[in-house]
């Protein structure tokens, strides 16, 4: 699997997974001028932005490690410029998350971290 194939083949696990969870999607590849998320979801008054991160092994770590300080800030970002284009929103609690996924042999490992920063 190419890239570009596994980064869409694991937001679509990851869709699937908010939905069994309860979540709305709200939005996926949100993009504007400070940049994209791929899932913002939200549940009981509470909107999160979701950042994916699939990988095949564990070579470089956790998938969740690759979401550094300027992947954060720039979320941040695209989670405020969200909001001024979506004002129904405003008074819904925030929270920033990664799902994480793991193509094995014996199945997809997904791990939702909320809160991440």
């Amino acid at each position: 699997m190419e890239k570009n194939e596994l980064g869409l083949w694991g937001e679509q696990k990851a869709v699937g997974y908010l939905k069994a969870a309860g979540y709305t999607i709200v939005a996926q590849n949100f993009r504007c001028r400070a940049g994209e998320i791929d899932i913002i979801a939200a549940g009981d008054a509470l909107l999160c932005f979701i950042e994916v991160k699939t990988r095949t092994s564990l070579a470089f770590g956790l998938p969740c490690q690759a979401v550094g300080r300027k992947k954060q800030d720039r979320i941040r970002r695209v989670a405020l410029a969200f909001l001024q284009r979506n004002p129904v929103y405003e008074a819904y609690a925030l929270r920033m998350d990664v799902i994480e996924l793991l193509c094995l042999p014996r199945g997809p490992y997904i791990r939702h971290v909320t809160g991440a920063f």
